[in-house]
């Protein structure tokens, strides 16, 4: 079985820098736009999450 590994914050936003620039640049292929977005989507949850879980650690830190 596959190890699974989790996307750090810098992996996810270059990642959805490139779906970005792939919709901006109209190369996106209306096939794979919901399968982007929803992965844009994802990035950006992920993203976000790791945003939360960094600032309450500075917060702790700073106590």
């Amino acid at each position: 079985m596959a190890k699974k590994t989790t996307i750090n914050y810098t992996e996810a936003t270059a990642e959805i820098d490139r779906i970005l620039a792939r919709l901006r640049s109209e190369e996106m292929n209306v096939d794979d736009l919901a399968a982007d977005v929803k992965r844009a989507t994802e990035l950006i949850a992920r993203c976000k999450e790791q945003l939360f879980k960094t600032e309450a650690a500075v917060d702790e830190i700073l106590k």
